[in-house]
C-alpha cells in the first residue's frame, strides 16, 4: 500500500521541517536525494531505532518490511552536532546504540523520545546542552544571500556544516523543486526555463539522478509500483 505522510514547517531556526508517516505491507520506496541531515526515529515490527541520517547525494531505493512508523526531524542548513559531523554521515547515518519506545541513546546519553507535536521542544533541549550548534551563515548564503566573508572562508564553513558543497546543495533542491513542478503539471520546457537548466535533457538527468523519476513518472505517480519518499516545498526556516 502508498506511504501515507504529513510534514509541516518549523518556526525553529534550527530545523527546516518535521514529517512522519506509516507503511504496511513489504514494498520498495525510492529516497529522493536531498541536501539536508535528519534526525530519525522509527519503529518496524515492534522493534523501536533511531539514527543520524546524513544528506542523499543521488535517489536510491529502500526495502520497506512489515508494519513502520517513521518520524524525522530535517535540520536547516548550517545546524549540526560537533560531536557527530555532517561530512561524515553523507550517503549514510549512524544509528543510536539503544532506543525504546521512551529513549534513545544520544552522545553518550539518554534522552526522551521526541514525537511529531514537541520536536521544537526538543531541538532547544539540544541546543542548551550544547549538542546542536547553527552558523546563521551557512543557512543565508544556501539561501543566496551575500556574505561577509572570503568566498573560501564560506565555502569552508558550508562544507563544514552540511557535508556538501553549495553547488551540489543547489543542483539537489533545484531537481527537487522541478519534480514538484511537474508533479503539479506544469510543462518539462516551462520547468527548464524556470529553474535555469540547459534544455530539457539537462533536466531529465537531474531527474533520474536526483529523484529517481522521469517526468513523465512524476506526472503519473499511480503508474508506479514503488513510493516516493517525502517531497515537499522548501521554505525558508522560521517560516510556516
Amino acid at each position: 500500500m502508498p506511504i501515507e505522510s504529513e510534514d509541516r514547517a518549523s518556526d525553529s531556526a534550527y530545523v527546516l521541517r518535521v514529517w512522519r508517516g506509516r507503511a504496511s505491507g513489504t514494498e520498495t520506496m525510492t529516497s529522493i536525494a536531498t541536501s539536508n541531515w535528519e534526525l530519525v526515529f522509527w519503529e518496524e515490527d515492534g522493534v523501536v531505532h533511531a539514527a543520524a541520517r546524513g544528506p542523499e547525494t543521488a535517489a536510491s531505493e529502500a526495502k520497506l518490511s512489515g508494519d513502520s512508523a517513521s518520524f524525522g526531524i530535517t535540520f536547516a542548513h548550517g545546524a549540526w552536532m560537533p560531536h557527530l559531523p555532517v561530512a561524515g554521515i553523507v550517503d549514510g547515518g549512524v544509528e543510536s546504540v539503544h532506543a525504546t519506545a521512551r529513549s534513545f541513546v544520544l552522545a553518550g546519553e539518554q534522552w526522551e523520545l521526541p514525537d511529531f507535536d514537541n520536536a521544537e521542544q526538543f531541538v532547544e533541549k539540544l541546543v542548551r546542552a550544547a549538542l546542536l550548534v547553527r552558523d546563521p551563515l551557512v543557512d543565508e548564503v544556501v539561501w543566496g544571500g551575500a556574505a561577509r566573508v572570503g568566498s573560501r572562508s564560506v565555502q569552508r564553513r558550508v562544507a563544514g556544516a552540511t557535508g556538501l558543497t553549495q553547488g551540489a546543495i543547489r543542483q539537489i533542491d533545484r531537481a527537487r523543486e522541478a519534480a514538484i513542478l511537474i508533479a503539479a503539471g506544469v510543462p518539462a520546457l516551462d520547468v527548464v526555463h524556470r529553474l535555469g537548466y540547459y534544455d530539457q535533457p539537462h533536466l531529465a538527468r537531474a531527474l533520474q539522478r536526483y529523484i529517481g523519476r522521469t517526468a513523465t513518472q512524476l506526472r503519473n505517480p499511480q503508474g508506479q509500483s514503488d513510493a516516493l519518499s517525502l517531497l515537499y516545498k522548501r521554505e525558508e526556516p522560521g517560516v510556516s
